[in-house]
Parts: C-alpha cells; structure tokens; sequence
C-alpha cells in the first residue's frame, strides 16, 4: 500500500471518511482538505441503481449549472455560412465548417464541445471514430445538434452541461472549482441530483440513487447523506 503524503495525512484527519454529510457540509470540507496550489476542480459521483447494458437504463441529460463550472469552456460551431456571425456573436471560440472537419480529421481535437446543425450532420457524422471516444460528439439529446446554434453557444457558456451514466452506473461531472463557495457548490450538486431524479427510467428496479460522493482534484472523497438531500 501506497504510503499517505503529509498533506493527504493532514485532509484526512479534518474529515471523518466513515460519516455522511450534507451537501453544504461536503462542500466545506472539500475547500478544507483541497490543498493543490490551482484551482481544483469540484466533481460529483452518484452511483445509480441501472443496468446501463439495457438501452432503456441508459441515462443522459443536460443540466444547467445555477452557478456554471468555472471552467472556460471552448466552443467550435459546425455551421452554414448564414449562421457563423450569429454563433460568433453568441461566443464561439471557433465557427466554420469543412476547413475545421479537416483539421479534426487530421486529430486536432483542442476543444471541449461541438455544436452543429442538423443540415450538416452528414458531414459531421464521418467524424465519429475521432470524436466519439473523446466525448465530443455533437447529439441531439444533449442539445448541440440544434437550428439553433447560437442559442446552444449561450447556454454552454452559462454552465450547461452534458452526462452519461458510465459502464458501471455512475455519473461523473464536474459541479465547479474549490474556489466557489460551499453554497455555490451545493446548489450545483442539488441540480444535478435534481435533474437525474427527472431521469429515472421507468424499467429501474429498486434503489435508484445508491450513493453520492463530492471529491476535488487528489482530495479524498466525501459521502453524502442522502437523506439530506432534497428530491430522493
């Protein structure tokens, strides 16, 4: 076993791993025991009670972050001609088409998320080996496929997100950075959880919410108290 540094030492001592907390209460603690020297990341873990082998347990959504992720986000817009100023005005970092599905062809992938329109996504679909794996690929059901794109550049910007249930029925995203406040970063955590509760497939047996987790970047976990949470 591994031996523990000082510091992960000193956060764990602050903290009692065996206990359950609240939300607001993680949150704390996580600002507490977080001692990288950036900004860490703030990620949620919520273990859920689905079979993600059966296409009707396969849970994904959007949600828009209250407080948005920290993070600068970078956009590329797919689009027709008539719509680049819109997307650009609406905060595109990158707008075009066929010279950017080149460039990712040839692997350039240095952004982190595609919005396109349905009347090109036969151009784009052909990106799929190379966008696929890396989480990139534009999908109706999480709104960066859309006629809309400007509309999709501003909510992306504002803090919304996309997640999947992964092959071992957990969602992980990331609900802000150590640097927000804890009332910040619960009501992250509470939209998340909220807006999987909306999820819930009707075919889920069982305990649908099993447990959730709060950690930031290197820190220990933190379990919260499901019983303190609203809407389970």
């Amino acid at each position: 076993m591994a031996k523990l540094t000082k510091k992960q030492k000193e956060a764990q001592s602050k903290y009692d791993a065996a206990k359950e907390y609240s939300l607001h209460q993680a949150a704390e603690i996580l600002k507490d025991i977080s001692y990288t020297k950036f900004d860490a990341s703030v990620d949620i873990d919520v273990r859920l009670g689905v079979d993600p082998r059966k296409a009707d347990q396969m849970v994904r959504g959007v949600a828009t972050l209250p407080h948005g992720t920290g993070k600068t986000v970078r956009v590329l817009v797919l689009c027709t001609p008539d719509k680049e100023n819109e997307a650009k005005e609406a905060g595109a970092d990158y707008v075009g088409l066929d010279e950017y599905i080149q460039k990712i062809e040839q692997g350039w992938t240095d952004i982190d998320v595609i919005i396109t329109m349905p009347s090109v996504m036969a151009k784009v679909g052909r990106l799929g080996k190379v966008l696929g794996p890396r989480g990139l690929m534009p999908n109706p059901k999480s709104g960066t496929v859309t006629p809309d794109v400007a509309k999709a550049v501003r909510e992306v910007k504002a803090g919304k997100i996309d997640f999947k249930v992964d092959k071992t029925g957990i969602i992980h995203t990331s609900i802000g950075k150590v640097s927000f406040t804890p009332e910040k970063l619960a009501e992250n955590a509470q939209e998340i959880i909220a807006t999987l509760m909306r999820l819930k497939p009707s075919s889920a047996k069982g305990t649908y919410v099993k447990t959730i987790n709060l950690s930031s970047t290197m820190s220990p976990g933190v379990t919260i108290d499901k019983g303190t949470v609203a809407g389970i």
